[in-house]
C-alpha cells in the first residue's frame, strides 16, 4: 500500500514554501509520494484565484517536474463547485483503493479541522500531517484526543513567502527568482499572468 500525502491549495502561484512543506511532510510521515491538488473554488478563501485553473495546474507541473515523488492532479479543477476536502478524499479512495492518504495542512489551519465540511467522516477516513511553522506554532491542546491521534507533526522552517506577495511582485515587474522555481517564473513572465 502506497502512502500518499495530499497537498491542496490555490497555488496562485506555487512557490518554494509549498515545495519545502511537501518535502517536510514527506520526511516526517515517511510518505511514498505527495500529490498536489489545485483547488477550483476553495471554501475558506473568498477571492477567486487570479490565474486560470489551467495556468495554476501548469505552474504546479513545472514546479515539480524534477521530483519523481511529486505529482499534480486536476481532480478538483475538473469538478465544478466548491472544493471540499471530503469530496476529494472519497473520490481518491475510490480511484486508488490500495493507497493510504494523508492530508497535509499548515499550522494555521490545524485548529480549524473540526469545523471542516463533514469533518468527523473525513477524520475516520484519513490521517493528517500538520506543518509546524515557527511563526504559527501548533497548540495541540486545542484539539480533541481523537483529532490528535490522527495527526503527525512535521517541523518546517520559517519561509516568509506568500502567493499574495508574489502576485504583487510580478505585477510590479520585480524578480521572482529564488521565490519560485525558474520554470515557473519564466511561465509567469511569458504568459503575463499577474500583470
Amino acid at each position: 500500500m502506497r502512502k500518499v500525502g495530499i497537498m491542496g491549495g490555490t497555488f496562485d502561484p506555487i512557490h518554494m514554501g509549498h515545495l519545502i512543506a511537501a518535502s517536510s511532510a514527506m520526511e516526517a510521515a515517511s510518505l511514498d509520494e505527495v500529490w498536489f491538488i489545485p483547488t477550483a473554488t476553495p471554501p475558506l478563501k473568498p477571492n477567486a484565484p487570479l490565474a486560470t485553473a489551467e495556468q495554476r495546474l501548469q505552474m504546479v507541473q513545472l514546479a515539480i517536474a524534477d521530483q519523481s515523488a511529486f505529482r499534480a492532479l486536476d481532480i478538483e479543477l475538473s469538478r465544478s463547485g466548491i472544493s471540499y476536502s471530503f469530496d476529494t478524499v472519497t473520490r481518491l479512495m475510490s480511484q486508488y483503493p490500495h493507497h493510504q492518504f494523508n492530508y497535509i495542512i499548515g499550522s494555521d489551519r490545524i485548529h480549524d479541522l473540526p469545523t471542516w465540511h463533514r469533518a468527523e467522516e473525513l477524520r475516520s477516513l484519513i490521517s493528517f500531517i500538520g506543518l509546524n511553522r515557527p511563526s504559527d506554532p501548533l497548540q495541540l491542546d486545542l484539539l480533541s484526543s481523537e483529532w490528535r491521534s490522527k495527526l503527525t507533526i512535521a517541523s518546517m522552517p520559517l519561509i516568509g513567502i506568500s502567493s499574495t506577495e508574489l502576485r504583487l511582485r510580478a505585477e510590479q515587474g520585480l524578480s521572482l527568482q529564488y521565490y519560485v522555481p525558474d520554470s515557473v517564473a519564466q511561465y509567469i513572465r511569458g504568459n503575463r499572468i499577474y500583470g
